[in-house]
This record gives structure tokens, sequence and C-alpha cells, in this order.
């Protein structure tokens, strides 16, 4: 039985991982790491300095404020990590990168598996219309979403971006007179309620538009989505790791 800590454990995804890794055959949460560390079990431990355990792999649905925490400890004790949480800072990302040369870190934009089929068709329909279309992104997640644009939304704008070589601009909203539309990819951000996650992606051409969406309707899919990845990395060499990857061998 694979063990995992959850950082971020007493926050809704974490719950939401407890919740399907007791009914799981392979993995279980032996442990937490959250801020708002209280009794029960798992044990949760309000910093990586108290854990007793030692688990096979550290799910992370947290927040970047507790990254260079993890990622040392994941180093000191040669844990792989899973890293589902957003709002990376070009800092943030260097540390990821340097961390990669000593344990395994899976990182991606989202864990869904219909968000990375959604990531490929982008870049394909991209690849197809060309210049001749232009590009916009819209995300809506709930009102207590704290980064925007979403991480998902950046990811599908490379993904675009990938076949006019990384070179649009990335405009994220436009407001007052903005002049016309230019060679940018558009991403824009929507918020409230209660909304999990929804993508869209339009490419406005003359006189068509083709529109790619996603829509989840839980927030399990995600958890899954990384229960599913933390599983594969465990033994792992150390490298930095994506959907990609874990693709290849489903």
């Amino acid at each position: 039985m694979k063990k995992a800590l959850i950082l971020g454990i007493n926050g809704k995804m974490g719950n939401t991982l407890c919740r399907l890794l007791q009914d799981d055959g392979e993995m279980q949460a032996v442990c937490g790491v959250d801020l708002h560390a209280k009794d029960g079990l798992p044990p949760v431990y309000a910093s990586f300095n108290d854990v007793k355990e030692t688990p096979d792999v550290i799910i992370d649905f947290s927040s970047p404020a507790v990254l260079k925490s993890e990622l040392s400890y994941a180093k000191a004790h040669n844990v792989p990590v899973v890293l589902a949480a957003t709002g990376y800072s070009e800092d943030d990302l260097k540390e990821i990168e340097n961390a990669a040369k000593s344990v395994a870190v899976f990182k991606t934009g989202n864990f869904s598996l219909g968000i990375n089929l959604l990531t490929k068709l982008v870049k394909k329909a991209a690849e197809t219309l060309g210049e001749n279309f232009d590009i916009e992104i819209i995300e809506r997640h709930h009102n207590r979403k704290v980064d925007a644009p979403s991480g998902t939304a950046l990811m599908l704008a490379e993904s675009a971006n990938s076949a006019f070589g990384n070179e649009k601009p990335y405009v994220n909203g436009r407001s007052g007179i903005c002049g016309k539309r230019g060679n940018e990819i558009g991403v824009h951000a929507v918020r409230g309620g209660t909304i999990v996650g929804e993508h869209e992606v339009s490419f406005a051409g003359e006189d068509e538009i083709i529109t790619l969406s996603h829509s989840a309707r839980s927030k399990s899919v995600f958890a899954a989505g990384a229960i599913r990845a933390a599983k594969w990395l465990c033994g792992k060499p150390a490298g930095k790791y994506d959907m990609d990857d874990l693709l290849k061998d489903i």
C-alpha cells in the first residue's frame, strides 16, 4: 500500500482526496500538513518539521506559499511530489525546476483527462487554422479562487501558441479604448458562485467560429487525476513530469 502525505489536507481538495483514498486499494493518506492542524486521523501537522510518518509521495493542493518548505522536505527525504496548486511565480517555477534535479516532480495545469485531451485538440486546431483565426480563451471558476487567469487557461494558451512558435503575446482581458485586436491570444477570467471549472477556446475567423470547451462538474475529477499521478510517480527517477508522460503509460 503506497502512503501519501496530503499538503493542504484540511481544504476542500484535501478533503476530497482523503474521501477518495478511503476506498482506494493501492494508496492511503497517512498524514497531512496544514497551517490549521487539528487532531484526528490521519494525523495533521502544522509544519513539515513535525511529520513523523514516512510517506511515499506528497500530493499538494495547497498554495505556493509553502512551496519552499515542501521541496526542502522532498529533497531531504527523497519523496516525489505531485504539484496540483496554481498561481506559481517565476521564482517558484525556478525552485521547481531545481528540485526536479533531485527528486521526481509532477506538475500540470490540470489533472482532468478531459482537459488534457482538450489541450491536444487546441494545438491541432491552431496548427490547422493558422493566422486566419483569432484565438480567445474564457475561463470560469468559483468566487473563492484567488489567482487569475487559471493555470489551465495558461496551459491552453501555451498549447495554442506552440503552433506559432510561442510568439503571440497574451492579453488578459480588455478595457477602455484598447484599439483594434492585434496578433495576440486573449485570455479572460470570470469568477462567480460555485463554478467548479469551465474553459472555452474560440477560434474566430471570417464568417465562422470554432469553439472547443470543457466543463468540470465536480472537484473529484481533479482529485482522482492527482491520485493517479501520485501512484504513477512513486519510484520514478528525479525529473519533471506532466500528464503527457502519464498518458503514454495508459
